[in-house]
């Protein structure tokens, strides 16, 4: 497969066969909590739910082409309103934009603590908003067997459930989800094929983390994307402080252990938040957002040849970015078609815009 076509089967997923919708059974899906999202074949939106372990996927039904770009300005007071609260009450977790219709989805919570409800909100026509109903909607879902308990904490009392689910893209029939485990070697790889049958225990990873100087087994993968490297399919996954890592997907057998390929430290007290791949001007780029480090562009010419990092390093190291210092406060981030990426956008007074850009 080219690098061009697994770019396509993982961020412009075509439509599959009507068996991928067949497999669902329509009903209320419970879902517990609005995680991290991702489309599949036909309209399927895979909902990430760390409250219960599950992964949910539900049939949008949304399977109208379109491309209309996307710019919704104070969206968080819109969803609000939408759902009769103070836009205090809102959280926005995670947006994927639907490759068939172009149309954006947000998972919100709505509350807030224990008793926050899950919500999928997408936009409509010229600026609207609605909530998906989950009410008698055709869904499927798989449980996560060996995920940490609803009680389990990290050494700082986080909660480690919230991180039983951190990042899912599809793929080739396979929905591959990044979190964490409640084994020893914590942190996982999952392939899920679907339609779901089970989910097994997952593939065990291991990183050198340059910026600590140590190796790694319990910090989650925060987000990942398909890419093939020599003919080779990959995902590059990022981690806090900031390891950019590469894991063949041919290795990631359940029930074992992996050890990644450090090919970038992009420097610490920094958390990824989203990352895509895209192609232009003859050439493949990753544009990541950042909690600390803004919005980093970086040229995957030469990934192949990087040696892996195992060494201590003080500032940056390996692929090289560039940070575009014109995108401030991004937090999610996903393609809208070949040429363009719809943005969350968090401003100084906490507001947040959709905006549609063009990929630069």
């Amino acid at each position: 497969m080219s690098v061009l076509a697994l770019i396509a089967a993982a961020a412009l997923a075509a439509p599959a066969a009507a068996a991928d919708v067949s497999s669902l059974q329509p009903g209320d899906a419970a879902v517990g909590s609005a995680g991290p999202l991702a489309f599949g074949p036909d309209g399927i939106l895979f909902v990430g739910d760390t409250a219960n372990a599950t992964i949910w996927a539900l049939d949008t039904g949304d399977r109208e082409p379109g491309s209309a770009l996307v710019a919704i300005e104070d969206v968080g007071q819109k969803i609000a309103a939408l759902l009769g609260v103070l836009a205090a009450d809102v959280a926005i977790n995670d947006m994927a934009v639907n490759p068939i219709s172009g149309r954006a989805y947000l998972s919100v919570s709505r509350g807030q603590g224990p008793d926050a409800t899950p919500v999928v909100v997408r936009t409509g026509s010229a600026g609207a908003l609605e909530a998906l109903s989950l009410k008698d909607i055709p869904h499927s879902s798989v449980s996560l067997g060996n995920a940490p308990s609803e009680e389990a904490t990290d050494r700082r009392g986080r909660s480690l459930r919230r991180e039983a689910i951190t990042d899912l893209h599809y793929l080739d029939g396979k929905l591959f989800v990044a979190g964490l485990s409640n084994e020893e070697f914590a942190s996982k790889l999952r392939s899920v094929a679907f339609p779901f049958t089970e989910a097994d225990g997952g593939t065990s990873v291991e990183i050198y983390h340059a910026s600590h100087g140590a190796w790694e087994t319990r910090s989650p993968v925060r987000t990942f994307v398909p890419y093939e490297i020599r003919k080779q399919a990959h995902l590059l996954a990022a981690y806090t402080c900031t390891p950019l890592v590469s894991f063949p997907v041919d290795e990631l057998e359940p029930g074992t252990k992996v050890v990644g390929k450090t090919i970038a430290e992009l420097g610490n007290r920094n958390r990824p938040l989203d990352m895509v791949v895209y192609r232009k001007d003859g050439g493949d780029y990753l544009l990541m957002s950042n909690s600390s480090r803004g919005v980093m562009r970086m040229s995957t010419a030469g990934i192949q040849d990087l040696g892996a990092i195992t060494e201590q390093v003080e500032e940056t190291a390996g692929l090289a970015y560039e940070t575009l210092a014109e995108f401030q406060g991004v937090e999610q981030l996903d393609r809208l078609g070949d040429q363009h990426a719809l943005l969350l956008v968090r401003a100084e007074d906490g507001t947040a815009d959709l905006t549609t850009i063009p990929l630069p």
